[in-house]
C-alpha cells in the first residue's frame, strides 16, 4: 500500500513538519529535511503496526516550502 506523507516547512518555528492522513499518529518535526525523512522511515512502520495496518508499505513524500524573497 502507498502511504502519503506531507512535509511542510514551518517558517516561524524553523523546522520541517511531517504529517499523514494515512498514518494515524504521525506528527514529527526536524530542522533538517533529510533527518526528518529518516525519522519518518523509522516511525511509519511502527505506527502502522500499532494500528494493525497492512505491510509492506511504500511512502510517498510530498514537500512544500514557501519563502518570502522580496518585501
Amino acid at each position: 500500500m502507498n502511504y502519503k506523507v506531507n512535509m511542510l516547512w514551518d517558517d516561524e518555528a524553523g523546522v520541517w513538519v511531517a504529517t499523514s492522513d494515512d498514518i494515524p499518529g504521525l506528527v514529527l518535526e526536524s530542522g533538517s529535511f533529510d533527518a526528518l525523512l529518516e525519522r519518518v522511515r523509522f516511525a511509519a512502520p511502527e505506527l502502522l503496526k500499532l494500528n494493525n495496518s497492512k505491510q509492506p508499505l511504500t511512502l510517498s513524500f510530498i514537500s512544500e516550502r514557501q519563502e518570502r524573497i522580496a518585501v
